[in-house]
């Protein structure tokens, strides 16, 4: 289902993401140090809006692209904006961003950086704004300017098999909830055999990023239940938990919102197929 989202610009109105949840897995984790590999495929997003071959705009989205990938063996943040207060006709301005997840060394922000851009291109070819999300790492671009404005609406979940009358798990499990709002950027928190990590994007103020880890946090709650893990994805922030050892692969619930599309692994393999062969 589409629905219109009023960013503020002056230059138009676009179609708001069309979340595409791919595929997704869930991880098995015996503690934190343990997460798989950040190129993890996790959601991505495409606006129904499309630019021409040859136009201004596709020239500064490969610039930002470039950007985003050459700035991520630096920082594990950055934001970007081409083509705003120049010469540039407004169809061809671009805003960008990445962010790589707070606890990975900087070449592996770099790779997880690298498959995310040579993704987002396939996934969402000609699109004028996009997004893609990896399990370490988050690229988006727009032809509107979406920088520092909060966004909590909901954009991906996924919820193990619930844990049933365990008093000493959900004492746990909500200790490490209270934690994560707390965050400032990225955060870990763990409480006896439960453990968690938040994080905001860089681009939001710290009481924006709270609000936005509340909003997350209670998701979690309203969505999962009482799953023994669960993933929360909000326009710019998420936030986990899990009990120690456990990611249940086989119960993982594929209902998400009415706004997402669920396709098979099958499905994404002809997708990629069929994109690689035209």
């Amino acid at each position: 289902m589409l629905r219109r989202l009023h960013l503020h610009s002056t230059h138009k109105t676009i179609p708001a993401l069309r979340l595409t949840a791919l595929f997704f897995l869930f991880l098995s984790l015996s503690n934190y140090g343990n997460l798989v590999k950040a190129y993890v495929f996790i959601y991505a997003g495409c606006s129904q809006e499309k630019y021409d071959p040859n136009s201004p705009f596709e020239g500064n989205h490969n610039s930002i692209l470039s950007s985003v990938f050459s700035s991520s063996s630096e920082a594990s943040y950055h934001s970007f904006a081409i083509g705003n207060g120049s010469s540039t006709p407004p169809e061809g301005i671009c805003y960008g961003l990445y962010q790589c997840r707070g606890d990975l060394r900087t070449i592996d922000c770099s790779r997880c950086i690298e498959s995310a851009v040579n993704q987002i291109s396939l996934v969402c070819p000609y699109s004028y704004g996009a997004a893609l999300q990896l399990e370490g790492c988050y690229v988006r671009y727009e032809h509107v300017d979406f920088l520092g404005r909060l966004d909590t609406s909901l954009r991906f979940k996924k919820c193990s098999r619930s844990v049933n009358n365990d008093v000493e798990f959900f004492k746990r499990r909500d200790d490490v909830l209270a934690d994560l709002p707390t965050a400032m950027g990225f955060k870990v928190s763990s409480s006896g055999s439960v453990e968690g990590y938040a994080q905001c994007l860089g681009d939001l103020s710290s009481s924006d990023c709270s609000a936005c880890l509340v909003a997350a946090v209670a998701q979690l709650k309203n969505l999962c239940g009482s799953a023994a893990a669960a993933d929360v994805y909000l326009g710019q922030c998420y936030a986990r938990y899990w009990a120690s050892g456990y990611y249940d692969r086989s119960s993982v619930r594929r209902v998400v919102g009415d706004h997402l599309n669920f396709l098979s692994k099958q499905e994404v393999n002809k997708y990629f197929f069929n994109k690689v062969k035209h």
